[in-house]
């Protein structure tokens, strides 16, 4: 590790061939945790390559766990993570809308690293079990339309780093990776990204393959759908900015979507939320990134029919049903 610091320092960037070998070692744990502290503090520093976010990812898809969901077509709705706003938990409560409404979601996830409540947080304050087993994993699927991959179960490095991202509390590399590395290797993708230079990356390496993909930011820094401001929404066919209104039919202010000041507050708004009982905007920002998602699989028209149809699996307590479904099966 010590030559591969000295040449970061010298502003230099890692060949994907030596940031897949960087991850492989990190995941072998053969460095010490002062080494690997170092090594994320250089990306925190500047913005990674496209060649080392390749090489980190193709590493970590290689060392994970495999899961079988023999054939079944899914969606995940990530954020990267790190953007400083606290929001509640807005990705893995579209989650439930998104699988109340029929379509089968496999929802990758973490302890919040940068966040009072990261989805694994959530999830686990809920009642959820955390299982790498594919039995367990194909039936939750199966008899709810949804199950979780808490990424530590899957991933052998983020189990080795999550304790040193958990001390630094601020963004690093491996929130760029989450998102990139689900062990489902779900069909569709709605990720969201912190800032317009993540955006651009993710664009070019989710390009690359050919299943439908939708990368949003919101232009004040959010990386969901805030409805705050504009949102920048990119496809495969190309790029375009939402107003608010557009998305969620209202403007929300900052305060009205925090996500509270311990895991037990934002389980607690999570339950709210889920039970229909959330406030308008609370409402309003939950549908917008759940219809973005259901917009992504194609099989909807438009965006307001799919905006619709999250609406309904809210409204008709189906989103709160798979919930409650899929936690007897724990």
């Amino acid at each position: 590790m010590k030559k591969t610091l000295q040449y970061l320092f010298d502003y230099k960037s890692l060949p994907y061939q030596q940031a897949y070998d960087v991850l492989i070692a990190i995941s072998r744990g053969d460095f010490n945790e002062h080494e690997i502290t170092a090594f994320m503090t250089v990306y925190l520093m500047r913005t990674i390559t496209i060649e080392e976010l390749s090489g980190f990812r193709d590493a970590l898809l290689e060392l994970c766990l495999k899961v079988d969901f023999k054939g079944t077509e899914t969606i995940d709705i990530v954020g990267t993570g790190g953007d400083g706003k606290n929001t509640f938990n807005i990705s893995t409560l579209s989650c439930f809308i998104v699988a109340g409404a029929g379509q089968k979601v496999t929802k990758h996830g973490n302890y919040g690293a940068t966040s009072v409540s990261g989805s694994s947080n959530v999830m686990e304050q809920l009642g959820y079990t955390f299982s790498n087993d594919n039995d367990k994993l194909n039936k939750e699927l199966d008899k709810t339309n949804i199950c979780f991959l808490h990424a530590p179960f899957f991933h052998p490095a983020l189990k080795t780093v999550g304790p040193i991202r958990k001390n630094l509390g601020v963004r690093t590399f491996f929130n760029m990776l989450g998102p990139m590395v689900n062990p489902a290797k779900p069909k569709y993708q709605l990720v969201g990204v912190y800032n317009l230079e993540m955006a651009r990356i993710y664009n070019y390496l989710l390009q690359k393959s050919d299943n439908p993909f939708t990368i949003i930011h919101s232009l004040d820094g959010y990386d969901e759908i805030s409805l705050t401001g504009d949102t920048k929404v990119i496809t495969q066919q190309g790029e375009k900015v939402y107003s608010a209104t557009q998305l969620g039919k209202r403007l929300v202010c900052p305060g009205d979507i925090t996500g509270g000041e311990t895991v037990e507050e934002a389980a607690a708004i999570f339950l709210k939320i889920i039970k229909g009982e959330g406030s308008w905007s609370q409402n309003a920002v939950t549908l917008a990134n759940a219809a973005m998602a259901l917009h992504c699989t194609g099989n909807y028209a438009t965006y307001d029919d799919a905006y619709q149809a999250a609406v309904t699996s809210l409204e008709s307590g189906k989103a709160y049903s798979t919930l409650q479904t899929l936690l007897t099966l724990q």
